[in-house]
């Protein structure tokens, strides 16, 4: 394909693209009108000069180009959701379903390339019942799989040539052989790849995303040229959404809008929720948040054309019970509140602490989307009443080694210099043992702590440990100090 609008090149002229090659410069990909010279991918820059004097060449970019495929794979959502890229410059779609919007196959296909003529980009368009074929035959130019060159079989040039010097040149003289005899002359890969660009077997892509549970979309004759009317427009999608949630009676966690503008450009705004939701103005003002919160604002161009609600995480939502005052009984509220800064503050910034099941203090708890609803797999320690706090408030990442002095090697600490200070332990209790997991003792994070709760001179209290036993597991065990007490 080539971006017609590109400045640095003429239009009129034949177009290469450079890149070294072990000390030489190759072409590395051409447009149409080059191809139509006679110019090939690989063919050295001083040959091709020799061919076409006038050729214009520019430094080829890998990374562009990848970076271009991946916008047009992002702009081929609107005709179908199982969408995949294949590097360096193929795209796949799979529209089975997708082309009623459209009157049928030709009519995507048409309308697919008169947006890419519409951005300035040319582009080989076929449609094959698999992937491969598709590929092929955009590749050639072509309509019909069986006119293809044995070329895009499998088995590299050595088969190639043994099939074209038994007469066999395209794809349908070879689908006419028997089969075992091809595989024991050319080998089980050609036969297999075949079989594939025949659509013999079902060849499924891997897609950027996967449809999503919930999905409805608004098409427009006349793109929406303001952001109030994109917003009417996804609040009408969002009552649709309700009513297909209503009816498999879940609600959504998570709700993403896509923006497609007629120049190709996508715009994608996802919101979550920290309870199952399918209420359309509750949703709208989530997306205000979340419009507001934004670095740069909705710019609609040229307009959207087409505006897409999905829905791709959901979750059970039974009916809820009214207080007689007509208001939603249990943590709504909350919710609500957690909804709104999630909207603001982005995904996952707004999160809780739960606990672990393990004795191993910097494991005890980790963080997860306040949103989350998971249960807890532990309950929070707590001391007796009266009693001082078994752990600190405050843990270092990683503990923070000290120089500790104890009357004897394995007995509590007396002194210890910790960030060049000195403290005198007036105080101590402990020791508290944790042993490492089983699994673990074989690395060197496998040694025994035994933890001291100490205050100083000064009334500071300290949770530091001995890691390994004096003797046993080290001939002399360091000390740690792993947080302080409030």
């Amino acid at each position: 394909m080539r971006r017609q609008s590109n400045a640095l090149a003429l239009p009129d002229l034949p177009l290469a693209l450079v890149e070294r090659d072990r000390g030489s410069i190759r072409l590395a990909a051409l447009d149409v009108t080059a191809l139509a010279l006679g110019l090939a991918p690989g063919m050295m820059l001083a040959d091709a000069r020799a061919r076409v004097p006038d050729l214009q060449t520019l430094p080829h970019d890998p990374a562009a180009d990848l970076a271009l495929l991946d916008w047009l794979a992002e702009g081929a959502d609107r005709y179908t959701p199982m969408v995949a890229a294949r590097p360096p410059h193929g795209l796949v779609l799979d529209i089975t379903g997708c082309t009623h919007p459209y009157g049928g196959e030709a009519g995507l296909v048409e309308d697919l390339d008169r947006r890419l003529l519409r951005l300035g980009l040319t582009a080989g368009l076929a449609v094959a019942g698999t992937p491969d074929a598709a590929l092929a035959l955009a590749a050639h130019g072509l309509a019909d799989v069986e006119e293809l060159p044995v070329t895009v079989l499998a088995g590299g040039e050595a088969v190639h040539l043994a099939l074209r010097r038994a007469g066999l040149k395209t794809l349908g003289a070879v689908a006419r052989q028997h089969r075992p005899a091809l595989a024991a002359r050319f080998g089980e890969d050609m036969v297999a790849s075949l079989v594939r660009l025949l659509g013999e077997i079902e060849v499924p892509i891997a897609p950027r995303t996967l449809p999503a549970p919930v999905s409805v979309e608004a098409r427009f004759a006349s793109p929406l040229a303001h952001s109030d009317a994109a917003l009417a427009a996804i609040e009408a999608l969002a009552v649709r959404a309700g009513l297909k949630l209503a009816e498999r009676a879940e609600g959504g966690r998570r709700f993403d809008v896509a923006l497609f503008r007629s120049d190709g450009h996508v715009v994608r705004l996802a919101v979550d929720t920290a309870a199952p939701l399918r209420e359309a103005k509750r949703l709208i003002m989530l997306l205000r948040e979340r419009i507001g919160a934004l670095a740069d604002p909705l710019d609609p161009g040229f307009g959207y054309d087409l505006i897409r609600l999905d829905v791709p995480l959901v979750a059970p939502m039974a009916a809820q019970q009214l207080d007689l005052a007509g208001g939603d009984l249990g943590d709504a509220e909350v919710s609500a509140l957690v909804d709104r800064l999630g909207a603001r503050l982005g995904r996952g910034r707004v999160r809780r602490l739960v606990v672990a099941d393990t004795h191993i203090p910097e494991q005890a708890a980790f963080d997860l989307p306040l949103g989350d609803l998971g249960s807890p797999r532990g309950a929070w320690p707590q001391p007796q009443p009266g009693e001082p706090p078994w752990r600190p408030l405050q843990l270092f990442d990683p503990p923070q080694p000290v120089e500790v002095i104890a009357e004897v090697p394995d007995g509590p600490p007396r002194r210890f210099r910790w960030r060049r200070r000195l403290h005198e332990v007036t105080a101590h209790e402990g020791p508290e043992r944790i042993a490492a997991e089983w699994w673990r003792r074989a690395d060197g994070a496998g040694l025994t702590r035994d933890y001291f709760r100490v205050e100083d001179s000064e009334g500071r209290r300290f949770w530091m440990f001995r890691h390994g036993l004096y003797g046993a597991e080290r001939r002399v065990p360091g000390w740690f100090l792993h947080g302080l007490f409030a």
